[in-house]
């Protein structure tokens, strides 16, 4: 594997063993050794809604928590879904999907937003809480490694561009993990309306890390992994048109029972 997800064995001998040419049986011979930058990232996945007048507080809460950590550690997905959100019209952009509608509804959610779940332990929570569980999440201990990585192709069909993302999920198992993989593309950047506070609607509102869609079905697929054991899993998604592949970016995560084991998030190219 590359970059930070490569293999790091050591050889053991003695010297002994070599003078008198004594076979090592091979689960002898190597020493799966953590990786020492290994560390534990959290997602925050952020219910909300255009017609949602604290929303963007919320926003802004998740803004400060990720500026408090070093880069890659806080993952981020505004979740837009249930009555709150806004499917779009003529003049306006709306940022709902049925994905969002699907999940709002799955956590219970969909009329008391904002809400938030950190790294999908317990039930969603208010904006105010997340801070607290992040530094929780944060210290517990690294089971996997998890890395994205992009590649573009764009074909033409019928006169238009087509975009395809081939994407690369490698996972190092740093104990041994059971549960589901689940690969999400996210858009950021998009200026669309958005109902602020003090009872306006902002027209000019710049909405970050939106859910776009899940590219391998709402709730991932089934994965499993030992300690020491590398994997590399492959998906391909073809970009809906409207969306812009330099502000997007693909946030792959393990989950269980036991809440969200390790997330990343890699840009487009």
């Amino acid at each position: 594997m590359r970059h930070k997800l490569s293999f790091i064995y050591l050889f053991i001998s003695s010297l002994g063993a070599l003078l008198s040419c004594s076979p090592i049986a091979e689960d002898e011979r190597l020493i799966f050794v953590e990786p020492a930058d290994a560390r534990r990232a959290v997602l925050i996945e952020d219910f909300t809604g255009q017609r949602c007048s604290n929303c963007p507080n919320a926003a802004a809460q998740i803004a400060a928590i990720r500026a408090a950590y070093p880069e890659g550690t806080i993952v981020a997905v505004g979740v837009h879904g249930g009555p709150m959100a806004f499917a779009g019209n003529a003049r306006n952009i709306g940022l709902s999907t049925p994905l969002g509608d699907e999940y709002v509804e799955h956590w219970g959610c969909a009329n008391t937003l904002p809400k938030g779940l950190v790294n999908r332990v317990g039930q969603p929570s208010n904006p105010e809480q997340w801070t607290a569980q992040v530094a929780q999440a944060v210290a517990a201990e690294p089971v996997l490694q998890l890395e994205a990585s992009v590649r573009l192709d764009t074909l033409e069909i019928d006169g238009a561009a087509a975009v395809t993302a081939h994407i690369a999920i490698d996972a190092l198992g740093l104990r041994d993990v059971e549960g589901k993989l689940q690969v999400w593309l996210t858009e950021s950047g998009i200026t669309a309306m958005q109902s602020m506070p003090d009872g306006t609607t902002n027209r000019e509102y710049v909405h970050d890390h939106v859910l776009r869609a899940a590219v391998n079905g709402s709730w991932g697929d089934t994965f499993s992994i030992t300690k020491g054991q590398a994997r590399q899993l492959t998906f391909g998604y073809t970009l809906d048109a409207a969306w812009k592949a330099s502000n997007m970016a693909v946030v792959a995560f393990v989950y269980n029972e036991q809440g969200v084991q390790q997330v990343c998030e890699a840009s487009l190219p």
